[in-house]
């Protein structure tokens, strides 16, 4: 099938349909009567091969194929849309444009705050829309990336997207301010005796990496999804972990807790901006790509 002889307005129909799961009501949405909405469903059933909607009841269902086509619909929807508003210039000074940026609490902690205030000074009317990546961002990388603007992560997580880095960082080793077993320095023993407090997402379990290089299988008592909360989850206790010198700075008030210097030097990080490569040429993506750039320059150097 050649993309020429396709109706693109079919994706409108097919998203509204596989989303409302009624005629009626799809037609409603996208300003369609009920007989033009039932022939177009009635073309994607000529189309797919297949009958998408079932009667179930009183109502109906997705079939399988019908399931498969709903995430697929949306990211495609939201590519063209992408494409078919794009422009050859932008003003940052008086367009109105909302940009989605995935990343961690970390990453929009440390980075995304900074970017926020540089983005408030020169753009009043843009606005930033922070998500945390779902836990398959590594599996549908290149899914996730067509219906947003970008994604904050580290190198060595994903690849072969285009990407620009943003700013370095490392891991420090974190325990309570009172935990009476560490002192200034935390040995190799220590990290597969003592209790660990993990960040722990599918994608991204750094503590874990960073100790299997030295055959250490650290003992998890906590694991958490968010690296802000990894602070309190060690005060009072006997716990350790490792998290990010940038952010253990920034959180340095929130709970009494210290940095130790450990038996080896962690592996540093590099933060970066990944994008899809239908972004690449957009005026206002350029814009985003070039502020963040900017601001990441503005970030003070690692002591």
């Amino acid at each position: 099938m050649q993309l020429e002889s396709l109706d693109l307005n079919l994706v409108v129909a097919l998203r509204a349909l596989l989303e409302e799961r009624n005629v009626t009501r799809a037609g409603q949405r996208i300003g369609l009567s009920q007989p033009a909405m039932s022939a177009a469903l009635a073309r994607l059933r000529r189309h797919f091969g297949d009958e998408l909607l079932h009667r179930a009841g009183g109502g109906y269902d997705l079939t399988a194929l019908g399931q498969v086509l709903l995430d697929r619909t949306t990211t495609a929807y939201d590519m063209l849309d992408r494409l078919f508003t794009s422009r050859a210039d932008f003003d940052p000074a008086t367009e109105r444009h909302t940009f989605t940026l995935l990343g961690s609490d970390y990453a929009i902690a440390v980075f995304g705050a900074e970017l926020s205030r540089a983005v408030h000074r020169e753009a009043p009317r843009v606005h930033l829309n922070f998500r945390q990546p779902p836990p398959d961002v590594v599996e549908r990388t290149g899914a996730l990336l067509s219906g947003i603007d970008g994604l904050l992560m580290p190198h060595g997580i994903i690849s072969d997207f285009p990407s620009t880095e943003l700013y370095a960082d490392r891991w420090v080793f974190l325990v309570s301010e009172d935990n009476p077993e560490v002192g200034d320095r935390l040995e190799l023993d220590d990290l597969a005796r003592l209790p660990w407090v993990t960040y722990q997402r599918t994608y991204d379990a750094p503590a874990v990496r960073q100790l299997g290089v030295l055959g250490v299988e650290p003992s998890v008592e906590v694991s958490v999804d968010g690296f802000q909360n990894i602070p309190h989850l060690l005060a009072g206790t006997r716990r350790v972990a490792l998290i990010q010198e940038r952010l253990a700075e920034l959180l340095r008030p929130v709970a009494p807790v210290r940095v130790v210097d450990g038996p080896h030097d962690a592996v540093p990080l590099q933060e970066s901006l990944w994008w899809h490569p239908v972004h690449t040429h957009d005026a206002a993506h350029r814009w985003l790509r070039d502020k963040a750039r900017q601001t990441a320059r503005t970030m003070p150097d690692l002591a």
